[in-house]
């Protein structure tokens, strides 16, 4: 069992919640090097998540909001709606190449993120050095291009098993597409097309605005109490 073996080196920290809980949140966490594909992929199906070269999961009192989620791309079958984003997006194109942290790319993630979050706590030049970039995995980006401007850039890191969806910012002008919709049936595709068993798409939380929409992905997984258990 791989994360039993590396179990020792994990802690517990503190820290203000990142979804606006009234509570700290626990993080349960190890900072590694590089990683195989197999142990990666078992604190994947474990629950686990990565931010730069730290693997996490949460371990707050009181709170089990923070639920994995994930998807079996051969059988995912997209609603009425995500038809509808995938048919209206045609005209959107789709480039895979190594992570970035070009200039383009960083002035997108701060619209985004001075858009999302217009306190300012976090810059992109911190997001990329800080959760992006990492020694763990393999990590690529997908970038969205519309009449070649940059529509939304993906996060991603994969394997041949499974892949895990990191992190996606877009042009707050474009919610219109649907971008976050667009991106994860555009991850799912490739899994299928690549037989790639597993599509992580981190936490889901009910209720949370920004979370909750990934549940619209059926049949996807749920893991609780330790067990993936399929929600149709």
């Amino acid at each position: 069992m791989i994360v039993g073996d590396l179990e020792r080196f994990f802690i517990h920290a503190a820290a203000e919640c990142p979804y606006d809980m009234a509570a700290d949140a626990i993080y349960h966490q190890a900072v590694f090097g590089r990683l195989s594909d197999e142990a990666m992929g078992d604190f994947l199906a474990r629950g686990y998540r990565r931010n730069g070269n730290c693997i996490y999961n949460m371990h707050c009192r009181d709170c089990n909001l923070c639920v994995p989620i994930r998807l079996r791309p051969e059988r995912f079958r997209p609603n009425r709606n995500q038809r509808r984003v995938w048919k209206k997006n045609q005209d959107v194109a789709i480039e895979i190449a190594p992570l970035t942290m070009s200039r383009e790319n960083v002035a997108l993630l701060q619209r985004f993120l001075s858009t999302r979050f217009s306190e300012g706590r976090s810059s992109a030049e911190s997001y990329y050095s800080g959760f992006f970039i990492t020694s763990i995995a393999r990590c690529f980006e997908i970038r969205y291009r519309v009449d070649n401007e940059l529509l939304g850039v993906a996060i991603v890191d994969a394997a041949p098993t499974w892949m895990n969806a990191v992190y996606f910012f877009f042009d707050p002008g474009q919610g219109w597409r649907s971008p976050g919709t667009l991106n994860i049936l555009t991850l799912n595709h490739i899994c299928k097309t690549q037989q790639i068993d597993f599509l992580y798409l981190g936490y889901w939380i009910d209720g949370h605005v920004g979370m909750s929409y990934k549940s619209a992905f059926r049949p996807h997984e749920l893991l609780i109490d330790d067990i993936w258990r399929e929600q149709k």
